[in-house]
């Protein structure tokens, strides 16, 4: 077994509340389940995680599980937009370039600064964006509105403001009258203290991570990224990279699915295929349980010679293989494993089917273990733009891949319904769907269309 992540040493504890649940429904009477049940049957045995309590770049990702308020205002005093000088607005009304106003500049204000000068009639102070407006100023104007300062240059009066010491004299023209609070940020002007700053269930990205940081909060409690272990199986596959023998391919699913799986927010390990062999594979998930909160394999859930997933996890029960109404993806696993009950979701092996299987299924696992609301990708009606017309198996849903136009409302199809075609795959951005009840799609007709970007 190769891995490309030695084993998580994440101390969370594993109590999920995982457990198999009772299928909502079951087989129907050609002994085939939908895709609603088989969904459904998952998501009635996938819980939140417990929440815990992270630093904030530990928390990226995660979804917020309390409301947070704002303890105090944001920004939390009055304070400059600008590199200028704070003045009072009667001392430079009426100023223009021809009479400019001419002000005794008391003393200088740098971003964080104590003890700030008081400006009085006929006054200002130099100060740099983000630090306090000093008592008796209201308003700044621009740098750029005045002489810099004694006649020097706007730029070399401003370079020389932080070398000044506090207090130091001297004269500043200025040009340009100023409205009272300009160009001045105001206490609460973002936020106020008591306001509701992120609500529960918020996913927390970089701004809200930013937010969190601004009014003061170190840590946050949150539903953390659910740990996902991705593994594939059959002998005949080799590590891209890697020179191919005879009857060997390049393992394509386990990359796919451990991206898709960060794409839908978890923390992805990806295990290197396992070979043919029951024992491999029991004991080679057997020792990922201890840094997962869910399992995934692919290949290994048909009825072949060689198809040791449904080997090696149905003798003891406690995974379910069944058939579904659909194509591609028939074959499908399901249940939940070792003493914590983590659960496990066994993929088709074709490359196309296990994508499409992770899409309807996994994702929304993963995203009911983040504790999200919204767990399916977005599903359009969009009409059918094609030569001629798609056929589709009865009693089947089939879900094929396309490339979807928002302005003219149109879907494409792209590449054939094989379940084979990952270049096909790989240039597509949505699924057609076609209904279990229709046997095809005319061009024109309009069809749900699942969004996967």
């Amino acid at each position: 077994m190769s891995s490309d992540t030695a084993p998580s040493q994440d101390p969370r504890d594993h109590g999920t509340g995982h457990g198999p649940g009772d299928p909502c429904a079951g087989p129907d009477r050609t002994g085939l389940w939908s895709v609603d049940e088989h969904l459904a049957d998952i998501l009635a045995t996938v819980r939140p995680l417990d929440p815990i309590e992270l630093p904030l770049l530990d928390a990226q990702g995660c979804v917020l599980v309390e409301d947070v308020t704002v303890p105090a205002a944001l920004p939390p005093f009055d304070n400059s937009s600008m590199d200028g000088y704070a003045v009072r607005v009667a001392d430079v009304a009426g100023a223009t370039e021809e009479y400019p106003a001419v002000l005794t500049v008391v003393g200088d204000v740098a971003a964080g600064a104590g003890g700030l000068p008081e400006v009085g009639p006929g006054q200002a102070a130099r100060i740099m964006t983000g630090a306090p407006l000093p008592p008796g100023a209201e308003a700044v104007v621009p740098v750029e509105w005045t002489d810099g300062g004694a006649g020097e240059g706007a730029a070399t009066g401003m370079r020389a403001a932080s070398a000044a010491p506090e207090g130091a004299a001297g004269e500043v023209r200025v040009h340009r009258a100023a409205e009272p609070g300009a160009h001045v940020r105001r206490a609460g002007s973002d936020v106020r203290a008591g306001e509701l700053a992120l609500a529960a269930g918020t996913v927390l990205g970089p701004p809200q991570l930013g937010l969190l940081a601004a009014i003061g909060r170190g840590t946050v409690r949150v539903r953390p990224r659910p740990r996902v272990v991705v593994l594939s199986t059959g002998s005949e596959l080799v590590q891209p990279g890697e020179e191919l023998g005879p009857g060997q391919i390049h393992d394509s699913n386990s990359f796919a699915l451990a991206a898709a799986a960060r794409d839908a927010g978890a923390l992805a390990y990806r295990v290197g295929a396992v070979a043919d062999d029951a024992e491999s594979l029991r004991a080679t998930i057997e020792d990922q349980l201890i840094r997962a909160d869910l399992l995934v394999t692919t290949g290994g859930v048909s009825v072949g010679a060689y198809d040791v997933v449904k080997e090696a996890l149905t003798a003891d029960g406690q995974v379910d293989f069944r058939k579904l109404a659909m194509q591609p993806g028939k074959p499908q696993g399901f249940g939940a494993i070792g003493p914590e009950q983590i659960p496990l979701l066994a993929l088709p092996g074709n490359p196309v089917s296990s994508y499409v299987s992770f899409e309807l299924f996994v994702r929304p696992a993963i995203r009911a273990l983040m504790g999200l609301g919204d767990l399916n990708r977005p599903v359009v009606r969009a009409t059918l733009k094609a030569d001629a017309p798609l056929t589709s198996p009865a009693g089947r849903r089939q879900y094929l891949r396309g490339t979807y136009d928002a302005e003219s409302g149109t879907v494409t199809p792209v590449g054939g319904a094989g379940s084979h075609l990952i270049a096909a795959l790989a240039h597509a951005d949505c699924l057609l769907v076609v209904p279990e009840d229709r046997t095809g799609a005319d061009p024109g007709e309009e069809l749900d269309v699942v969004l996967l970007g």
